[in-house]
């Protein structure tokens, strides 16, 4: 992930092919992928924290609705991966950090909306990483992730040891909605496309 031509050819290729893996060959995750876009760049005054932005492929669509003080704010650990997103996105709006997802430089209740798409199954030890993501997000705010699934497929003989030898986690249906729901998290919503699964999760409002 650090090297600069790893970083063009997961953004032009890797990546898109990859995507469609997850639905099998099917179209689901595209569409999701394409719905979700269409969410994120609805217009408001929002706060958008992108974790393991990786090169940048949401940062278009999170920031291209923003209004008022909405920002975007993508953070990877990656400097290489971070070049290509502050060469290929550049926007007023947009800042692009360095940084370890398991110790987010942010403030409590930082953000309304928290993204990890297609990156959590390849972070070390990521559970930790859903904590931060809870503590970086405001009160009413939303929490978005696609990650991996053990579905009845990812469940084969061979399947989890082919995805340790690419270091892709795969994730137990429940685990990522478990983590998120015993961090306070409400209103969680789980759509599984193939091998893989989109959740969404808000935090609690402040009682007025």
């Amino acid at each position: 992930m650090g090297n600069p031509a790893f970083s063009l050819v997961y953004e032009k290729a890797w990546r898109p092919i990859f995507t469609r893996g997850f639905s099998l060959g099917g179209s689901g995750t595209a569409d999701y992928d394409h719905a979700l876009r269409a969410y994120l760049a609805r217009p408001g005054d929002r706060r958008v924290l992108d974790v393991a932005c990786g090169p940048g492929n949401y940062s278009d669509d999170a920031a291209g609705g923003l209004t008022g003080d909405g920002r975007y704010v993508g953070i990877d650990f990656s400097a290489a991966m971070l070049a290509r997103a502050g060469r290929d996105h550049g926007d007023e709006r947009v800042t692009f950090v360095r940084g370890d997802a398991h110790r987010l430089p942010f403030a409590d209740g930082s953000f309304d909306t928290v993204l990890c798409l297609a990156a959590l199954y390849l972070i070390p030890g990521p559970l930790p990483v859903l904590d931060e993501m809870a503590r970086v997000c405001a009160p009413g705010g939303e929490i978005i992730v696609f990650t991996s699934a053990r579905t009845s497929v990812a469940a084969l003989p061979g399947g989890t040891l082919a995805a340790g030898l690419v270091g892709l986690r795969i994730f137990d249906l429940d685990e990522v909605v478990d983590r998120l729901r015993s961090l306070g998290m409400e209103h969680l919503e789980q759509t599984v496309t193939g091998v893989g699964q989109y959740v969404h999760a808000r935090t609690p409002r402040i009682a007025s």
